[in-house]
């Protein structure tokens, strides 16, 4: 069992865990992620991992409330127990002193790539992160990423906060005025992916993506977190979670992200009713 040790809402729907787990907070490494599972008859969740405390022995999780178990996860509150919490998965970012790197963060994304654009500016880069996000109040870390960046550069979708527009814009200006840029890394909704790619491909630039496909076991045996890299098959879970987003099937990527969602929107409703009926919200048999 591992407990929460602080919970905070960084924006509608949107919450940050710090999670005692010891063994974690030593050994995980940026661009790692971990699988958590709620109960008995929970669902596998793999997240990120958006910081380490290896002294408190805590590891920070940020996610977003876009289905049933994450709905679950949310209401967890301080001092309550996660029943499983396993990692670190996955390959950590190759952290190497390059010159100048830019970190692209939308959304959510802005978690994972917290600890690599530190981890970018410890080894000795210029490192200059652009994030992304819907409207001000979903903006989330900017403090954090000023600490973990040379320069830090805001957009939103409405112009509420920063520059209204894309990401891919600002990366276009700065790689017309601000080259040369040794590596891009992007982490965020695919769309968002592809697009950085595409702008940077055509200028040379190498850029790396971190992939989240639907995944079960973490370890490779299911097949369920495959993707087309180039010529080959790869498992997100033990091949990534990052790859050259140069080489990445975005089309088989976006068609395999949309596989189960009528089941999620089910399971979603079905708990919904429960709820609202007064049946309680542990989502477990118990209540069927």
């Amino acid at each position: 069992m591992y407990r929460i040790v602080r919970k905070e809402v960084l924006a509608p729907g949107l919450k940050r865990f710090d999670v005692e787990a010891p063994l974690v907070a030593r050994s995980a490494r940026a661009g790692q992620f971990i699988i958590l599972r709620l109960d008995e008859w929970g669902e596998r969740i793999p997240l990120t991992i958006a910081d380490l405390d290896p002294e408190q022995g805590t590891v920070t999780i940020i996610f977003q409330e876009v289905g049933k178990s994450t709905q679950l996860l949310g209401q967890l509150e301080e001092g309550e127990y996660i029943r499983d919490f396993v990692g670190p998965l996955g390959r950590p970012s190759h952290i190497s002193q390059l010159g100048r790197v830019v970190m692209i963060g939308g959304g959510v994304g802005i978690a994972p790539i917290h600890p690599i654009a530190r981890e970018m500016k410890r080894a000795g880069n210029e490192v200059i992160s652009i994030l992304g996000a819907r409207n001000r109040q979903l903006l989330i870390l900017e403090e954090e990423m000023k600490q973990a960046s040379t320069e830090v550069l805001i957009t939103t979708d409405d112009g509420s906060y920063g520059r209204k527009g894309l990401v891919t814009k600002v990366l276009q200006e700065l790689i017309i005025h601000r080259s040369p840029i040794n590596l891009v890394v992007s982490i965020g909704p695919l769309v968002m992916m592809e697009a950085v790619c595409r702008v940077t491909q055509a200028a040379g630039i190498k850029t790396m993506v971190s992939l989240n496909p639907i995944m079960v076991d973490g370890t490779g045996m299911c097949g369920a977190c495959r993707v087309q890299v180039g010529a080959e098959t790869r498992f997100a879970c033990v091949d990534g979670p990052e790859f050259d987003g140069h080489l990445v099937d975005w089309k088989l990527a976006r068609q395999r992200a949309q596989m189960f969602v009528a089941e999620e929107k089910q399971a979603l409703q079905e708990h919904e009713e429960r709820r609202k009926g007064g049946l309680g919200g542990c989502g477990c048999h118990c209540h069927q």
